[in-house]
């Protein structure tokens, strides 16, 4: 039999680290001396909420939580190219 407390307190413990990260990423968002610097900082939230999508849909033993993961790192990682090309002094 699974012990569903232990479950949830690991849960909890994950999600309380990936709150912190997430608190890091919006300070270097909010202090970054340059654009370039928000914008790793915003792709790290990104990919924060990607992580935390996949553990909740782990806890939760439910499949369309990964997809919906899957389907926000795609369109995170395209939206990094085309800041990635504009910060660079290209057109879009």
């Amino acid at each position: 039999m699974i012990d569903w407390s232990a479950v949830l307190n690991n849960y909890i413990f994950i999600l309380g680290l990936l709150f912190f990260a997430i608190l890091m990423a919006i300070i270097r968002v909010v202090k970054g001396p340059t654009a370039a610097d928000r914008a790793v900082g915003l792709d790290t939230i990104n990919t924060i909420v990607i992580v935390s999508m996949v553990i909740f849909g782990l806890y939760a033993r439910s499949v369309i939580y990964i997809d919906v993961a899957i389907v926000y790192a795609l369109l995170s990682y395209i939206s990094t190219l085309f800041i990635a090309k504009y910060l660079e002094g290209g057109d879009i």
